[in-house]
């Protein structure tokens, strides 16, 4: 397959998946890029939430995170059947070694990008929905996870840099790197 840089609207034959840390807009920006793709869009959080038939927080607090990672591998794998389509993925769900090689294997991975401030003044807004935020300072926890995961979301083909504008301005820098 070509570099992601030289794919043609035609061309999109992979789903793709954005990856990265909450608040970065991963759904949001994800239903507008398949709004204009024209292109099926799922969250992957959703869909897990669904299959469960409980929140992420709940789960967390039920089974733990070492659980709901399985299960999120699981449904990320379901979601990643070969059929183009963008896919928002949880915040840690590319952590996983299983999940990512099956995203970088068989999808075209993004890495959506913010500074750790704007980040967590965006989840600040919904902290209590966030398990790995309860009881925490955002700001240092989103650092802290930055820290940790940023050299793993570099794996992906696609970096993009989110700033504090109108989500259709990150939809169109993804455009641009696809080659739209």
């Amino acid at each position: 397959m070509p570099p992601a840089s030289n794919l043609h609207q035609d061309e999109i034959l992979r789903p793709i998946v954005l990856i990265g840390l909450m608040g970065v807009g991963k759904s949001t920006v994800g239903r507008r890029l398949a709004n204009r793709l024209r292109l099926s869009f799922v969250d992957s959080d959703h869909e897990i939430e669904e299959a469960a038939g409980l929140t992420i927080a709940e789960m967390f607090e039920k089974y733990g995170e070492e659980e709901f990672r399985d299960g999120e591998r699981r449904v990320i794998a379901r979601l990643i059947d070969g059929r183009p389509k963008v896919i928002a993925t949880g915040g840690g769900a590319f952590m996983n070694d299983q999940t990512r090689s099956l995203i970088l294997e068989r999808a075209t991975a993004i890495w959506l990008d913010a500074d750790v401030h704007v980040l967590a003044e965006r989840v600040g807004r919904r902290a209590g929905a966030r398990p790995l935020l309860k009881g925490v300072d955002p700001h240092e926890k989103l650092a802290a996870l930055a820290e940790v995961r940023n050299p793993v979301y570099a794996l992906a083909p696609i970096h993009i840099r989110s700033r504090p504008l109108p989500h259709d301005a990150t939809v169109d820098a993804i455009l641009q790197a696809l080659g739209r």
